[in-house]
């Protein structure tokens, strides 16, 4: 069984930082890309972020271009999303996506198994 579980949310202070991190098991990590998703609450969803399978190419929303870094340890199986200079407006829930191939590119339309999500408030 696939399973995704994210970790690391909570309450940080506009301008601070944040280390989400991805566990995951059931399937090869090291041959799939891995995308960051988010929902704002009482908002859509919106993507964040995506990595190579072999984490040689990045892709970043412009929201965050510049802030998030997105790095992967194959070794553990874990996905990150390093997130640093967080605005009030990166409040959300945030969820970690398997993807289909080893790009998928932005967006999540080829994002097949998610995490439960973990909750990141950026409030003082």
């Amino acid at each position: 069984e696939v399973q995704l579980v994210e970790s690391g949310g909570g309450l940080v202070q506009p301008g601070g930082s944040l280390r989400l991190s991805c566990a995951t098991s059931g399937f090869t990590f090291s041959n799939y890309a891995m995308s960051w998703v988010r929902q704002a609450p009482g908002k859509g969803l919106e993507w964040v972020s995506v990595i190579k399978s072999g984490g040689g190419s990045t892709s970043y929303a412009d929201s965050v271009k510049g802030r998030f870094t997105v790095p992967r340890d194959n070794a553990k199986n874990t996905l990150y999303l390093q997130m640093n200079s967080l605005k009030p407006e990166d409040t959300a829930v945030y969820y970690c996506a398997h993807g289909v191939a080893p790009w998928v590119g932005s967006g999540y339309r080829y994002l097949e198994v998610w995490g439960q999500g973990t909750l990141v408030t950026v409030s003082s």
